[in-house]
């Protein structure tokens, strides 16, 4: 019996030598040369108007190593200062890699980033032998992502005056600043409402001054220097305002009051939720015919208006952005799910849904 405990034990002593041996004999992959990254620019202002231009190019070499292996790249993206925490990660076959205006936005505010605002991000070249990685210099990028919003190609038009609801009061914030009906016909704007005694210009955009359409050398007729004349309006009362900034001419003519006044006025359909669901559009307290909804979040796919949560009078028309709504027209359409500010004359069916840029 001890003989064969001696036989054993000797047997174990050459198997741990043999193992101790074979691991003495493997081989250890060292980096000899490491890979390197650089970027063509290292400032990008992304261009929201050439999306699909490219935008930056990374060239990358190799890291090379004392024995020859297969291994696979990856270019990683992180916020500045997080040790690539969080990082996006895209395959490296072939360099250089180039990035377009898209995807480099997209890239940005996946990481957290802000449009129109500068966020550092770092980039390194990731490579991999099996489960060891081994990572090239950083390289870092200043980008001013855009916010992506519809393709927006038209020119808007805003009231603002003593004789309307949003005053004098110019200022972005105020949502009180009604728009002018877009048409067809580029330059040709109307609005038909409610206008008090006093005065009033059009402007391109609420809190600015740069464009701004007043009376000029007699009645009818527009000018555009910031010394232009109010507009007057003598009596308080409804009125048809016709704006051609082309020819720079306009008309204001009274209109017959109007004898229907809707409790609540409310979009509904799947860009706005669902058909079951009303989403209430505030109605104003210059003149209940016209009814706002400012920075909602729609959705990509149809509406209509409805007065009174019910489907007796609804309006609607096959036509994104603005129309004039009918009871007898179609859904109304939106291509992109984005941020508008949402307006409907009851008078006229008119309404506008432009995409809201804070």
């Amino acid at each position: 019996m001890k003989h064969l405990f001696k036989i054993l034990a000797i047997a174990f002593i050459g198997l741990f030598v043999m193992s101790c041996e074979k691991d003495e004999d493997q081989a250890v992959i060292t980096e000899t040369t490491k890979s390197n990254i650089s970027a063509d620019k290292t400032t990008l202002v992304l261009d929201k108007n050439n999306q699909d231009n490219v935008a930056l190019n990374v060239t990358w070499n190799k890291s090379i190593f004392n024995l020859a292996v297969v291994s696979t790249q990856q270019l990683q993206f992180g916020v500045k200062g997080m040790n690539f925490v969080g990082a996006t990660a895209t395959d490296a076959i072939n360099s250089p890699i180039s990035f377009t205006n898209k995807q480099l936005n997209a890239m940005a505010l996946s990481l957290g980033g802000s449009p129109n605002t500068v966020i550092e991000i770092e980039v390194r070249l990731k490579t991999l032998i099996g489960a060891a990685p081994f990572y090239s210099n950083v390289t870092t990028l200043k980008v001013t992502p855009y916010l992506l919003g519809p393709v927006y190609n038209y020119t808007d038009l805003y009231l603002i005056g003593d004789a309307t609801a949003g005053a004098w009061d110019n200022v972005a914030s105020n949502v009180k600043i009604y728009p002018l009906q877009k048409s067809s016909t580029a330059g040709v704007y109307s609005y038909t409402g409610y206008f008090a005694q006093g005065g009033f210009k059009m402007i391109g955009k609420p809190g600015e001054w740069t464009v701004q359409y007043g009376l000029g050398s007699s009645a009818g007729i527009l000018s555009t220097a910031g010394s232009s004349g109010n507009i007057a309006v003598a009596t308080a009362g409804y009125y048809k305002l016709t704006v051609n900034t082309t020819s720079l001419t306009y008309t204001f003519v009274p209109v017959t009051s109007p004898t229907t006044t809707y409790t609540s006025i409310s979009m509904i359909g799947t860009a706005s939720g669902d058909w079951s669901t009303d989403v209430d559009m505030q109605q104003s307290t210059f003149d209940p015919h016209v009814w706002v909804k400012k920075n909602v979040l729609l959705n990509s796919g149809e509406f209509k208006f409805r007065a009174n949560h019910a489907w007796a009078t609804s309006w609607g028309v096959a036509e994104e952005f603005f129309g004039i709504a009918t009871t007898s027209g179609g859904n109304i359409p939106l291509t992109t799910s984005f941020h508008y500010d949402v307006y409907f004359n009851d008078i006229t069916g008119g309404y506008s849904a432009i995409p809201y840029y804070p």
